[in-house]
C-alpha cells in the first residue's frame, strides 16, 4: 500500500442528528432557518397553496361533462378477442367462461381490432359498423341485446 492508494473511508448512510450542538453544523434551528410557518412543528403548506393568492386549479375555467349518473361503461371486446371463443354463440357469460373478459359491465361492445377468423353468433349491447360487416362477411350473425 502506498500513500497515493489511500482512500477515505466510505461513508454509510446515516439520518442526520440535527439539534446536536453548534458544532455539528445543524444546531440551534436545526436548519429550518428562524422562525416563520416552516420553522414551526407540523408548519408548512398544503399542496397547490400559492401564499393566499387564488391558486392555478382554481384560476382555469372548468371544462368538460361527466354523465356519471346516466352514463354506460361497456366492456370492450376486439375481433381478434373473438378468435379465442370456444363455442359457436357468443355472449357474456361464454366470454366470462373462457376468461376473455371479467365482468360484463353495463354491457358489451364489439370493436373491429384485429381480424376475426371464425363464424359466431355473437350476443352484445353494440357494435362498431365494420365490426359487423366483418363478422357477417364470414357467414356469422349478431344479436343486439
Amino acid at each position: 500500500m502506498k500513500l497515493d492508494e489511500l482512500k477515505p473511508a466510505q461513508k454509510h448512510a446515516s439520518k442526520l442528528r440535527v439539534g446536536r450542538g453548534i458544532g455539528s453544523g445543524l444546531g440551534k434551528t436545526s436548519g429550518r432557518g428562524h422562525k416563520g410557518q416552516k420553522a414551526r412543528s407540523g408548519g408548512g403548506v398544503r399542496r397547490g397553496f400559492e401564499g393566499g393568492q387564488t391558486p392555478l386549479y382554481r384560476r382555469l375555467p372548468k371544462r368538460g361533462f361527466n354523465n356519471s349518473k346516466f352514463g354506460k361503461d361497456y366492456t370492450e371486446v376486439t375481433l381478434t378477442m373473438l378468435n379465442k371463443a370456444t363455442t359457436e354463440v357468443v355472449d357474456a357469460q361464454s366470454l366470462i367462461k373462457d376468461g376473455i373478459i371479467s365482468k360484463e359491465k353495463d354491457g358489451i361492445v364489439v370493436l373491429a381490432t384485429g381480424k376475426l377468423e371464425k363464424k359466431l353468433t355473437v350476443k352484445a349491447a353494440r357494435f362498431t359498423k365494420s365490426a359487423k360487416e366483418q363478422i357477417e362477411s364470414l357467414g356469422g350473425k349478431i344479436e343486439v341485446i
